[in-house]
């Protein structure tokens, strides 16, 4: 097994605790430039410790939790969708205003106000990209209209979220 720099062993943490995660997550964790550096990094010092799954999604080894000591992102799935989910602050704020499992769904922008008159400032972009995130943890659900609308796809009772640490 490959001996891992702190810096390599706190970027698998965040590995683990975003899984399943996507380049730009990490990019935007790790105040890289591109997808590409994520990538560079990736396959340079943890090869061993990650993989991607069926959607292209990045996930870390059992190994790799183990060595890092850390909850993965996504805990106790069911056929409903995951029961404990990690992420972060604006990602947590989003679960708590989207509109719920059968309610109508809402447009990026419908949410973007609701996180504003809740304190968040999020860019669109933000937002954009929290729920996509989101929807590859099964989280949300995304419902295609003209433009893409979110919900719930799960019960708001039925699901803890916890935020992670930056």
């Amino acid at each position: 097994m490959t001996e891992l720099s702190e810096e390599a062993k706190e970027r698998l943490a965040d590995v683990v605790a975003l899984q399943p995660t996507k380049n730009k997550e990490l990019q935007e964790r790790w105040g890289m430039e591109s997808g590409s550096e994520v990538h560079g990094f990736l396959e340079g010092e943890l090869k061993e410790f990650y993989y991607r799954d069926e959607n292209s999604l990045i996930r870390a080894t059992p190994e790799a939790a183990e060595l890092v000591d850390v909850a993965p992102g996504i805990e106790g799935e069911g056929e409903d969708g995951p029961r404990v989910v990690r992420v972060p602050a604006l990602q947590v704020g989003i679960v708590e205003v989207l509109a719920a499992r059968d309610d109508d769904p809402e447009s990026v922008v419908s949410v973007l106000h609701k996180l504003r008159d809740a304190g968040f400032d999020p860019e669109v972009d933000e937002v954009r990209s929290g729920l996509r995130s989101l929807a590859s943890k099964g989280v949300v659900e995304t419902v295609k209209r003209t433009v893409p609308t979110f919900r719930l796809a799960v019960s708001r009772d039925d699901l803890e979220v916890e935020e992670l640490d930056d």
